[in-house]
């Protein structure tokens, strides 16, 4: 059996939020998925896990990025 290895990118409070950086990984064609961390009541909140192959952690980590502007502090 060939096992394949996950690696956590991001954990969220907010599953909706998960859910977005899962899409915009899928349209570049990065696997991934979403591991729930805590329990919840509610399918859209509660701590979820986005996760992504070893190979495909720097990309990802820059699609999901914020734009540089972003981070430069206003004057």
């Amino acid at each position: 059996m060939n096992s394949v290895s996950w690696i956590t990118l991001r954990t969220t409070s907010m599953r909706w939020e998960a859910d977005l950086m899962q899409q915009i990984l899928v349209s570049y064609d990065i696997p991934c998925r979403i591991v729930n961390v805590g329990a919840s009541g509610c399918f859209l909140s509660g701590q979820a896990a986005i996760q992504v192959h070893p190979q495909d952690q720097w990309t990802a980590l820059l699609l999901l990025s914020p734009k540089e502007e972003e981070l430069e502090p206003e004057s």
